[in-house]
């Protein structure tokens, strides 16, 4: 694959691009600019950040599971780039010396990026902007002083965040060693039932190299049924680690980053439609709108940099049964929408995870959209983790009731971390029907969790602490619906 981006102010070029390499070996093997470290090289430490601006604006992302082909068009800035004329110190870059922020160094360079980037968003809310950045030795409350000492400080002016400025591409996005007369690709054996059977194709060997990149999802939807067996590559918060943790190749790959149509929102008076491709950052601010205890999980579950990376889509056909996003949408009554080719079928969320690592999708077949209807907001989501912010959740449990005279006249409750896919507590819901929203009905559940739930111990939680946890989840929806304080985080006298 050829790409074409900037990097610190210079265009650079690249041909033959692997799929699987990294900006973070790039940067450091091939450039000498090893400002940018490897730390946890899995996107939990920062130490790796680094300034990506496209017409999004500027966004802090890990380079260590940053691939390369998702750079095209795009302007990078390393440590080493924050003074656009390389010589002085970024004011992020000052600050950190002179309220001494800095004690071993490694993960300072991580940190004046990610305080550069929200310096020049204005984002004031420095305890999110750096929660991606771990820092082990200096503690918090210096680098923190140095953040708020740049608040109003004059922003650098970088050129590729001018108004009407165009990011490098290059003059075609046909893949090298592909071209309009490449012979056709390989397409599966096992083509969904919803194809056409009289539609085949000439099958051809696919090189270790494959690696593609459409510009649509009308591209996306011809190029996945050719090559069902190809590696979809989102957001890459979560094939990264299987470059760089697990070593699997993920040739074919398919990059969807360019498919700019499976990036909108279309927000109307009933419903809320969110493309496959619209990342977590996106879809925070939206809920923080509609859902704002949905925002708040979505704040905890990822760092600002792997929020500003991840996709919706990526996260649900991940299908991890400690995905935190399935349980909130599940009790929102969420719609998935598939595609494969032109055809396409829409389910409740909940009928897509069928069992451990095995989803309701055709090969070749794509998750293009979810939508939720809107509504009241009466939802809650509770997630709980060893580790507050950044951790994998032990039981996230999401709540939706509607209470009508003092009886619950609906009920959408859904759990991850509770069985082998986030899962609907359906018996718990019927038991609740109808009756009337008091303390009495939280008794009278107690058995139906045994029917809807029989989860596992592991290093996070017991079996036994999960269901504990998760029934005094529903206590917690009772008295947060009935106005009690329930945040454990707020101190009142």
């Amino acid at each position: 694959m050829n790409i074409t981006f900037l990097l610190n102010g210079e265009s650079v070029e690249l041909k033959g691009v692997s799929p699987d390499a990294t900006l973070l070996n790039w940067l450091r093997d091939t450039q000498n600019l090893n400002g940018t470290k490897e730390g946890c090289n899995e996107g939990d430490c920062g130490a790796c950040s680094v300034m990506v601006t496209d017409e999004r604006g500027a966004r802090a992302l890990n380079a260590c599971i940053l691939l390369l082909p998702q750079l095209h068009g795009k302007a990078i800035r390393t440590v080493e780039g924050l003074a656009p004329d390389g010589k002085t110190l970024h004011p992020a870059q000052e600050a950190l010396i002179t309220h001494h922020g800095s004690q071993c160094g490694f993960c300072t360079p991580g940190i004046a990026v990610s305080m550069a980037v929200a310096h020049l968003n204005d984002d004031q809310n420095h305890d999110d902007a750096l929660a991606g950045n771990l820092c082990r030795c200096t503690g918090y409350a210096p680098i923190i002083r140095a953040a708020q000492s740049i608040e109003t400080t004059p922003k650098p002016g970088y050129p590729e965040t001018s108004p009407g400025f165009l990011f490098p591409k290059t003059s075609s996005g046909v893949p090298e060693g592909r071209g309009a007369d490449s012979p056709p690709l390989t397409h599966a054996a096992d083509s969904p039932p919803l194809a056409d059977p009289a539609d085949s194709l000439a099958s051809v060997p696919q090189t270790p190299s494959d690696v593609y990149a459409p510009e649509t999802s009308d591209d996306l939807a011809d190029l996945y049924a050719k090559i069902p067996e190809a590696t979809l590559v989102a957001g890459a918060t979560d094939v990264g680690l299987w470059v760089t943790k697990q070593h699997r190749p993920i040739t074919p790959a398919i990059f969807l980053n360019r498919c700019r149509d499976l990036q909108d929102i279309t927000e109307t008076a009933t419903t809320l439609h969110i493309g496959a491709g619209v990342t977590m950052d996106r879809v925070h601010r939206l809920m923080d709108t509609h859902h704002p205890s949905y925002a708040e999980m979505i704040r905890r579950y990822g760092s600002t940099q792997v929020r500003n990376a991840a996709t919706i889509g990526g996260n649900i056909a991940n299908g991890s049964p400690i995905g935190d996003n399935p349980p909130a949408l599940i009790a929102l009554g969420a719609t998935l929408h598939l595609r494969f080719r032109d055809t396409r079928r829409e389910m409740p969320i909940e009928d897509f995870y069928i069992e451990y690592g095995k989803q309701d999708r055709y090969p070749g077949e794509f998750v293009e959209a979810i939508s939720l209807p809107k509504q009241p907001d009466t939802l809650r989501v509770y997630k709980l983790s060893k580790r507050f912010d950044q951790d994998i959740s032990a039981v996230c449990g999401a709540f939706n009731l509607t209470i009508e005279d003092g009886k619950v006249t609906n009920a959408r409750i859904a759990f991850g971390g509770m069985a082998g896919t986030p899962k609907r507590a359906t018996h718990v819901e019927d038991t609740l029907l109808d009756r009337p929203w008091s303390e009495d009905i939280i008794a009278a559940a107690w058995d139906a969790w045994h029917q809807d739930f029989t989860p596992m111990s592991d290093m996070r939680a017991s079996a036994d602490y999960r269901l504990s946890t998760a029934r005094n989840m529903l206590s917690r929806y009772l008295l947060d619906s009935l106005g009690a304080a329930t945040n454990v985080l707020e101190v009142r006298p």
